[in-house]
């Protein structure tokens, strides 16, 4: 019979294979020197790139958006960065993204409801993720 501890062992590497890490996540935005959004999402390193950092929210306060030096939603609605949301639609099959996103970084409820989280609760990775 096998001692105790080389079961406990086997028991232990068992569940280390079967164990997955699952994808990665990244915050993207917050660095001027990290490159552009297409960038980051054709590297193919991540699954998921999350770009919203609000610094301002809630009670009814209009929403302050920081990007740090890729563009300034007050003077020009970052409406340079529609063409690379819409490479990171194509690269991490964001295609579930309202469209109207990709030119004001806008997302109506109904869309929000009822396909982008639908997508994100529907994944197999979802813990961690908080969702209001």
């Amino acid at each position: 019979m096998a001692p105790k501890s080389s079961i406990l062992s086997l028991l232990l590497l068992s569940l280390v294979v079967v164990c997955n890490a699952g994808e990665i996540a990244i915050y993207w935005g917050q660095n001027g020197n990290e490159g552009t959004l297409a960038e980051t999402c054709a590297i193919g390193n991540y699954a998921f790139v999350n770009v919203v950092f609000l610094l301002v929210f809630g009670n009814g306060q209009t929403l302050v958006l920081n990007l740090a030096s890729h563009c300034d939603p007050p003077i020009n609605g970052c409406t340079g960065l529609s063409s690379d949301i819409k490479a990171c639609q194509a690269n991490l099959h964001w295609d579930n993204l309202a469209s109207e996103a990709t030119g004001s970084g806008f997302i109506p409820a109904s869309d929000l409801s009822s396909s982008v989280i639908l997508a994100i609760k529907g994944s197999s990775k979802y813990g961690g993720v908080m969702l209001w």
